[in-house]
């Protein structure tokens, strides 16, 4: 496949020597990366490689958290019966670990639930209000999602059941009518970092808690692990409160790791003696996320919660079998997926690849538009039929908003939400033919043609005679590595 090389922009030679000289003459090939990433003096560099907890943001700048925390304290003062409720994937199932495993140190009547993906389908579900209802539940704990569930919150008010919603998503026009919702990314949040991850919102309204109830932060500390795999597999960008997270995850899950993750490395034979973001987003992530994928997310939570090695291990067991399924279904659907783009000339040479089939596992379509877009390098939608409706999972390419197109073609839709580059919808099934067309006419018109090449961005050309082990080791301290701040690559020329 043809790619674009782009060498970025270099910062001038003065900010590069007047960087260089506070940082004890570092090499300028360094200091200009540096740069081009925001970090342009002492103390920026000081921050950036010196990760410390002291640079997190009080959790109260954040819009609600007051409220959220005097509705948490009102539940347990009450003995009400409290559900922390989550999203089936990686960063949902992590955020009702997080919370659940934090909360239950102090307070006994707490539960969790993690909806099904094809009895339910993605977020707030009326199964799951329900649910609460019938046993005696007065607030959930939403994470990871709600941020756009404003009937369901409606429904959930007349049945008494209050929500304190904590997601990343982007909202809607209408905001739940919720005791309170976290999300940074709300217009009038004036939380200063906006990237956090939804177990990430989960882990800032537990430090708003424990502070209000004068508890000790360090048991909340020790869950950082998990903080660090939601991060890492959301894949939100590595900059700010993240990165400090994920530093000290990362650092937690090499120590002294959740039982239940030192048995899901064991089973996929990952014997490195350091982990990585890449490890975890390919050793860990998918196993977790396999669960919910196949049979339900309770399972992985259920391997996270474990305490015990040997049920650790046999929970690890039962979902690294479920993975290798995961890993059959995703094989086998994206040869016909890719069958059917190689059968269709006008598909060829669309703009798009937008394809359905009744029978594909809704479990793995968004795994299957990412490998479509490895052969096809376009915005891309893998359709299946789920509950008499169309359900959808989105890819995108870098550099434009599969979110923002989709939105275009609002009017086809049932629901849909997302991000920038991964997004869900339903449809009815009577309108996928004209999902399609809007679709691809809504992108052509939109996108770059340059965008439809992938981009190897070249930070710095690098002479070989720079490469010895004090800019190696230095290097090694730009990670952990993630979106807005990827491990650099260099060009060497005439070679």
């Amino acid at each position: 496949m043809e790619k674009r090389w782009t060498l970025l922009p270099q910062a001038d030679k003065e900010t590069i020597q007047k960087l260089s000289s506070s940082l004890n003459n570092l090499n300028e090939t360094l200091c200009n990366i540096l740069i081009n990433r925001g970090i342009d003096d002492f103390d920026k560099a000081k921050v950036f490689f010196r990760p410390h907890t002291d640079q997190l943001h009080s959790p109260f700048l954040m819009k609600d958290m007051d409220k959220a925390v005097a509705r948490l304290q009102r539940a347990i003062e009450n003995e009400e019966n409290i559900l922390v409720y989550g999203d089936y994937d990686v960063d949902g199932t992590t955020s009702v670990t997080l919370v659940y495993s934090y909360l239950s140190n102090f307070y006994g009547n707490i539960s969790y639930y993690i909806p099904n993906r094809y009895t339910e389908g993605y977020g707030v579900s009326y199964q799951g209000i329900d649910f609460a209802e019938e046993n005696d539940i007065s607030l959930i704990i939403a994470l990871d999602c709600g941020i756009k569930a404003v009937e369901k919150i409606d429904y959930a008010n007349k049945k008494g059941v209050d929500f304190i919603i904590c997601d990343h998503h982007l909202p809607g026009e209408t905001v739940p009518n919720a005791v309170a919702v976290l999300d940074p990314k709300q217009s009038d949040c004036d939380y200063p970092y906006k990237e956090l991850s939804g177990c990430g919102v989960g882990f800032k309204f537990m430090q708003a808690w424990a502070e209000k109830e004068k508890h000790e932060v360090d048991p909340l500390f020790a869950l950082v692990d998990i903080l660090a795999v939601s991060i890492c597999a959301d894949i939100v960008a590595m900059t700010g409160e993240n990165r400090v997270l994920c530093h000290f995850g990362i650092q937690k899950l090499n120590k002294n790791p959740q039982p239940g993750f030192k048995a899901m490395l064991a089973i996929a034979n990952n014997k490195k003696k350091e982990l990585t973001v890449t490890d975890i987003v390919f050793s860990l992530a998918p196993r977790i996320n396999a669960a919910g994928r196949i049979e339900s997310g309770n399972k992985a939570v259920e391997v996270m919660l474990s305490q015990n090695p040997q049920l650790a291990d046999e929970g690890g067991n039962y979902i690294d079998l479920q993975n290798t399924d995961r890993k059959e279904l995703d094989k086998t659907i994206t040869k016909e997926a890719l069958a059917m783009i190689e059968a269709d000339e006008t598909l060829i040479a669309q703009k798009t690849t937008v394809l359905f089939k009744q029978d594909w596992h809704k479990g793995v379509i968004g795994i299957v538009a990412s490998r479509c877009i490895e052969n096809y390098y376009r915005p891309t939608i893998i359709l299946t039929e789920s509950k008499g409706v169309a359900a959808g999972s989105a890819r995108s390419v870098k550099g434009f908003s599969v979110y923002n197109a989709i939105e275009e073609c609002a009017d086809l839709l049932e629901q849909f939400g997302g991000h920038k580059y991964a997004a869900g919808m339903t449809m009815p099934l009577k309108n996928v033919t004209a999902f399609q067309k809007k679709f691809e006419e809504v992108v052509a018109s939109s996108i770059d043609p340059d965008l439809l090449i992938p981009e190897i961005e070249i930070d710095a050309e690098l002479d070989l005679a720079d490469i010895e082990s004090k800019f190696y080791r230095v290097l090694k301290q730009f990670a952990p590595f993630g979106p807005l701040n990827m491990k650099p690559t260099f060009v060497s020329k005439g070679v």
